[in-house]
């Protein structure tokens, strides 16, 4: 396997071909804007539930039920010969070569590619959760989750049901009243939201939440980088006329947590819920970077935060560039073909479970540094591809 993943990284110049990660959730309805086969929604079956996901960059496996592959989550790499049998993990990757893949900063401060993206697509709304933080994470050998969202217009060609996302509680409900709400939580419809508030979703747009700001996203496919963690505690028990049960609640809880309401309470964070300002602090619209130029266009698309950062870039028709970062990073083209490095490389318009594409990359701090060419082959429309990193790109604002 060493000798794959050397002749690999070293063909690919620095830059590895992805495998596409499909990933199915047992609750609520699929989007179906994932560009998968209509036929393959159901493709574990339907124990499983559709599939709503598609995870990039990822070194970690999917928290998703006993029924879930020990691989389910986890990024795999085309090897350079081209035959799909012998693919590695991205995980196996970072193991073999360290510091050569995702550069000195991360490997010391976090031991190796700290976080994943993914498309998350929902036909209705989903339930009002939140993610863990750090601490109430640990406690069950996990860790916390943020995340950011952003809607690319690409992707959206309806908005689902329910194109609205609630965030944290309005200023003025108290703990009290959240505590009698879930203390009906196997009684009856605790409408929760009732108490939350309502943002409609702008595609081209973003938001962060923190962990432990409790939301209710809407049904419309969003691009989320977030931290490598997959915990969260659902805080509403019927959602678009979906029942819930309890262990949703406390999944993420230890053992003897389980009924104390008030613990499930403290996984808040209770100021940055009822922010007054929610949308000034934690809207996030996109800024254009100054290198751009009549050629390409990058925009920070993720940013004002501790852990991740992502940006879009649209290079015009017919145009090659090189574009260069500081750091290690994923991405993921949605519109286009051409050339990325070494690789012919175009967005995927329609995948059948299991199968390779050229639409998703890993690129190497070393090979980011030095710049990647990258050209449009389209005499028509724009190459666009989402880039997401971590906590360490110096230039996010």
């Amino acid at each position: 396997m060493t000798s794959i993943i050397n002749e690999t990284f070293d063909k690919g110049k620095g830059v590895l071909q992805l495998i596409p990660v499909f990933v199915p959730r047992r609750f609520s309805a699929a989007g179906k804007r994932l560009r998968l086969h209509p036929d393959d929604y159901y493709a574990l079956g339907t124990q499983r539930g559709s599939i709503k996901e598609r995870w990039f960059s990822s070194v970690i496996k999917c928290m998703n039920g006993p029924l879930a592959a020990e691989d389910e989550g986890f990024s795999y790499v085309m090897p350079a010969s081209g035959n799909v049998k012998e693919k590695f993990t991205l995980k196996e990757t970072q193991d073999e070569l360290k510091n050569e893949l995702v550069g000195d900063e991360l490997m010391e401060k976090f031991g190796g590619w700290p976080m994943y993206s993914k498309f998350f697509d929902f036909g209705e709304p989903l339930f009002h959760h939140l993610h863990l933080d750090f601490e109430a994470a640990a406690r069950v050998g996990q860790l916390g989750k943020p995340e950011s969202y952003y809607f690319p217009p690409q992707l959206n060609n309806h908005l689902g049901t329910f194109p609205v996302t609630y965030f944290g509680f309005d200023p003025d409900v108290t703990k009290d009243q959240i505590r009698e709400r879930l203390l009906n939580y196997e009684k009856e419809d605790i409408k929760i939201t009732e108490l939350s508030r309502a943002y409609r979703i702008q595609l081209g747009t973003g938001w962060y939440t923190p962990p432990g700001v409790i939301h209710a996203p809407g049904s419309v496919l969003t691009y989320e980088p977030q931290w490598n963690s997959d915990v969260n505690s659902v805080y509403e028990n019927i959602t678009a006329n979906e029942i819930y049960p309890y262990d949703f609640l406390v999944e993420n809880c230890p053992e003897d947590k389980k009924r104390d309401i008030d613990y499930v309470i403290s996984l808040m964070d209770w100021e940055k819920n009822i922010d007054p300002h929610y949308k000034k602090t934690f809207f996030r619209p996109p800024i254009t970077c100054k290198h751009s130029n009549e050629q390409f266009t990058e925009k920070w698309i993720s940013y004002g935060n501790d852990y991740v950062g992502a940006k879009e870039l649209s290079i015009q028709p017919g145009q090659t560039v090189t574009i260069k970062d500081p750091v290690a990073y994923g991405c993921i083209m949605i519109q286009g073909h051409g050339k990325f490095g070494e690789y012919d490389a175009e967005a995927a318009i329609m995948l059948r479970y299991g199968q390779t594409s050229a639409d998703e990359y890993f690129i190497s701090e070393k090979a980011a540094k030095e710049g990647i060419t990258i050209t449009n082959n389209s005499l028509h429309e724009p190459m666009v591809i989402l880039k997401h990193f971590g906590p360490n790109h110096p230039e996010m604002p």
